[in-house]
C-alpha cells in the first residue's frame, strides 16, 4: 500500500509499505512451493530406489540357485531348455554389438549435424531442421523395428548376399538413426554455450569457420559432446522393440553382425510374453538380465559424469 504524505501543502516522496497479510501469504506460498518441489525431486529418487529394490531382491533369489561365476563365464544361455545354462555374456555381446553399430552411425552423423546447426546454419534453417529431428524421436520404436525388418533388410541383402533375415547390422543402423536426435540436441547445446569471444579470437588468427568449429568449439564443448555420446549409448543399450523384432531371438555370442542374435532387452520381451511359471528359475532370469542392463547403463552414466567433471569448461 502506497501512502502519499502531504506536508505543508507539498507532496513528499511516496512511501511504500507492505501489508502484514501479504508477508504472511508470501511465506505460506514460499513454504508450500518448497515442499512441492522437494516432493517432486524425491519422487524420482523413490521411483529409482523402487526399481533397484525389485531388481535386486529378485536377482538375489536367482543367484541363490545359479553361481555368479557361471553367470559371467558360461558361453550358453538356455534357461528354458532341459539342459539349462545361464551365460549372460551371450546376451551382453548382442547388446554391445548392436549398440556399437548404432554409435558408428550416430556419432559421426550427429557431430557433423550439430556442428552445422551450431556454426553454419542460418536461424531459419535451424528452426526447420530441429523439429524434424524431434519428430524422429517421437516415432514409435515398433515402427522402427518393422521398418528395419521389412524394408531395410531386403535392400541390404541385395548388396550383402550373406546377410541373414534376422541380423544385428540393420537394427544397429536403425538404432543409430533413432538416437541421432539425442546426440544432435545435446551436442549443439554444448557447442552454442561456447562464448562467441573464442570464435572471434579464432577468426582474428585467420581460422576458417570449419577450423574454428573443430579446433575451438568442439574442444570447448568437449564435456557436453562426450556426455551426448554416452547418453546415446545408454539409449541404444536399452532399446527393446527394434532388436526384438529385427535382430532375432537366438541367444549366442554375437561375433558376426550379419547374423542374428538376442539382446538383453529382446530376451526380457521374449520371456515376459511366454508361459514361464511365476517364481521359476526362468522367470527369475528376467530380473538378473534386467539388473545386468541396469548396471551397464549406470556405468555409462558414471562415465559421463566423470568426463563432465574432468573436462568441463566454465565460462
Amino acid at each position: 500500500m502506497i501512502d502519499v504524505m502531504i506536508a505543508q501543502g507539498k507532496a513528499t516522496r511516496p512511501r511504500l509499505t507492505v501489508s502484514p497479510a501479504f508477508l504472511a501469504r508470501r511465506r505460506v506460498v514460499d513454504r508450500t512451493m518448497r515442499i512441492v518441489l522437494f516432493l517432486s525431486a524425491a519422487l524420482s529418487v523413490l521411483v529409482t530406489a523402487g526399481i533397484v529394490y525389485v531388481l535386486l531382491s529378485e536377482s538375489v533369489k536367482f543367484f541363490a540357485q545359479v553361481s555368479i561365476i557361471d553367470f559371467l563365464t558360461d558361453s550358453q544361455w538356455t534357461p528354458v531348455f532341459q539342459d539349462k545354462h545361464f551365460g549372460i555374456m551371450t546376451l551382453v555381446s548382442g547388446t554391445l554389438v548392436s549398440s556399437f553399430i548404432a554409435l558408428l552411425v550416430a556419432i559421426p552423423a550427429g557431430t557433423v549435424l550439430a556442428i552445422y546447426l551450431s556454426e553454419f546454419a542460418r536461424p531459419r534453417v535451424r528452426e526447420i531442421i530441429k523439429p524434424f529431428l524431434e519428430l524422429i524421436a517421437g516415432v514409435p520404436t515398433v515402427a522402427f523395428g518393422y521398418f528395419a525388418l521389412l524394408f531395410l533388410t531386403p535392400i541390404f541383402q541385395i548388396f550383402i548376399p550373406g546377410l541373414a533375415g534376422f541380423n544385428l547390422l540393420v537394427p544397429g543402423i536403425v538404432m543409430g538413426i533413432m538416437i541421432l536426435p539425442y546426440i544432435v540436441s545435446v551436442s549443439e547445446d554444448a557447442m552454442r554455450a561456447v562464448p562467441a569471444e573464442l570464435r572471434e579470437g579464432a577468426y582474428a588468427l585467420g581460422f576458417t569457420r570449419l577450423q574454428t568449429a573443430t579446433r575451438v568449439v568442439i574442444p570447448g564443448a568437449f564435456s557436453g559432446v562426450t556426455a551426448a555420446y554416452i547418453l546415446g549409448m545408454s539409449r541404444a543399450v536399452g532399446e527393446t522393440m527394434v532388436v526384438a523384432i529385427a535382430a532375432g531371438q537366438q541367444a549366442k555370442l554375437a561375433l558376426n553382425p550379419l547374423e542374428g542374435a538376442a539382446t538383453i532387452t529382446a530376451y526380457i520381451v521374449q520371456i515376459s510374453l511366454g508361459d514361464v511359471p511365476h517364481g521359476s528359475i526362468a522367470y527369475l532370469t528376467i530380473f538378473a538380465a534386467g539388473m545386468t542392463l541396469f548396471l551397464m547403463t549406470f556405468a555409462f552414466n558414471i562415465l559421463a559424469f566423470w568426463l563432465r567433471q574432468k573436462y568441463r569448461e566454465v565460462y
